[in-house]
């Protein structure tokens, strides 16, 4: 299935563009199909992979990865990527909590590889991708493959903001599902997606990525993110979408190269994070493309809203409307549908969620409250157009003299000031007011405002409760692999200065 289909199909379409490799890094549906074929005789005869066997792969955005994710495919095998940056330490924690039957490794991985050996991970088969190593292409076998819809394809894991990251089971149900709601609403045969988030978070593997190949189109695999290599790749490669986190489309306002970067015929869409309105409205004025939001998360997919390019503008900072196999509604404490503009947790339902967290007492059970939705834990509201918009994350939102403030709205005023290019806002112990907000301040280059400034800022557009107390200015935000801001660095290590 997948990639056999597009082999049989249109074997000769450009497929993917690793960038890793250069000239070389290109290849069509047959060769992503004899690749698969040759890596899956190596996991079932070296290394005695079966159908529900997990497979561990470590490496940037590459065709090794893709290939790793067809050859369990081929064997009803679980695909599980792990993230990169994570030290071994913790990866050898997942590695315990999935006990995978053989981790493929990119070699600039190899040491992190030797510590996890040496850790007595329970790990039968370590395998560097390599070709040379590969068996020779022969006639195409008969594999087991998936039993059903329900087995998992793959495990991707949950951010881990609290203790260890859990792995959500994704089922071949939803990421056909997920694929769906992507054709319905967004993707065409001849798209051709720019793929810079890595491909263990669910937007880099099953926003543009999956759904694309399995629709015929073609993917451009970028290692890691890096502005300028962006725009450069664009227009080289005739790119048609993008997607990227808030954070990083702030870097490509500050790309030396943004000004005269060709973004002709590319659709954009940020996710991950809330999209300050006045990126929004610098990529509109620059270049005159709009710059959409959506939103989705590891559980239910990527493909949870989008914003369509004609409302981009009259509704900048939405998410958008749900997608036509999601059902979403914003709910009180007791699980009420709140009014139209007002504030409560985002729920959904519908047949895109996940099938639970691999290895717990709730494997196999699809994540629901006792009222049948999937509480998200982040609080939104929805206008009387239909259209919801993300408030914050329940868990950052904090009391300040048993007044809510949420960190997200501070941070859109914040970002409205002229000389910031990117900040985060926390809520730390106060012993007067219980909690008060500390602003994290990134400043635009060459650009010069004070932690007063910045305050009084604030306290002329938003309620004194709300406006920050402290504000740091420092050089960079922790960001995480996919670029998304770390705030449990920053409650860590928020020192007042």
């Amino acid at each position: 299935m997948w990639i056999q289909d597009g082999a049989a199909h249109w074997p000769e379409r450009l497929a993917v563009v690793d960038t890793g490799r250069g000239p070389a890094g290109r290849f069509t549906y047959r060769d992503l199909d004899i690749r698969a074929e040759r890596l899956a005789a190596w996991l079932h005869d070296v290394a005695g992979v079966r159908r529900g066997d997990r497979v561990g792969v470590l490496a940037l955005n590459s065709v090794e990865v893709l290939d790793a994710l067809f050859a369990c495919v081929r064997l009803g095998a679980v695909f599980v990527p792990f993230n990169w940056r994570s030290p071994w330490r913790e990866l050898a924690d997942l590695i315990a909590l999935t006990t995978p039957t053989a981790l493929l490794y990119a070699a600039a991985f190899a040491p992190v590889a030797t510590d996890l050996q040496r850790a007595a991970t329970p790990i039968a088969h370590w395998f560097v991708f390599d070709d040379a190593t590969l068996p020779a292409p022969g006639a195409p076998r008969r594999w087991a493959g998936p039993a059903s819809e329900e087995d998992p394809a793959c495990l991707l894991f949950t951010s881990g903001t609290t203790g260890l990251a859990r792995a959500a089971m994704l089922s071949y149900r939803m990421i056909g599902w997920n694929a769906l709601n992507g054709a319905i609403r967004e993707l065409r045969r001849n798209d051709v997606a720019l793929t810079a988030t890595p491909l263990f978070h669910t937007a880099g593997l099953l926003l543009y990525t999956l759904p694309l190949l399995i629709m015929g189109g073609t993917v451009v695999l970028v290692p890691k993110w890096a502005p300028e290599a962006v725009l450069d790749l664009l227009p080289r490669e005739k790119i048609t979408l993008l997607f990227a986190v808030p954070t990083q489309f702030q870097q490509l306002l500050t790309a030396p190269s943004f000004k005269t970067a060709d973004l002709r015929g590319v659709r954009l869409t940020s996710g991950g994070a809330p999209l300050p309105v006045s990126v929004i409205e610098e990529f509109r004025a620059v270049h005159g493309v709009a710059l959409r939001q959506g939103f989705g998360m590891t559980e239910y997919g990527p493909f949870v809203f989008i914003t369509e390019a004609a409302d981009a503008v009259a509704k900048a900072g939405s998410i958008g409307t749900p997608n036509a196999c999601v059902e979403a509604a914003v709910l009180d404490d007791i699980g009420r549908p709140v009014p139209a503009d007002g504030v409560g947790e985002l729920a959904l339902r519908g047949r895109v969620l996940c099938s639970g967290y691999f290895n717990t007492e709730t494997a196999g059970q699809a994540p629901l409250e006792a009222d049948g939705w999937f509480h998200t834990g982040d609080l939104a509201r929805v206008d009387a157009d239909g259209f919801f918009w993300i408030v914050d994350r329940k868990k950052d939102m904090y009391l300040s003299g048993g007044e809510s403030v949420y960190p997200a709205e501070v941070e859109r005023v914040l970002q409205a000031h002229p000389a910031m290019h990117q900040c985060a806002v926390i809520g730390v112990p106060d012993p007067t007011w219980g909690e008060v907000g500390h602003a994290f301040a990134v400043l635009k280059p060459g650009a010069e405002a004070t932690p007063a400034e910045l305050i009084a800022f604030c306290r002329e557009r938003l309620a004194a409760f709300k406006a920050p107390r402290h504000v740091s200015l420092v050089e960079a935000l922790p960001l995480s692999a996919a670029g998304k801001i770390l705030k449990r660095e920053l409650r860590g290590s928020h020192k007042i200065r």
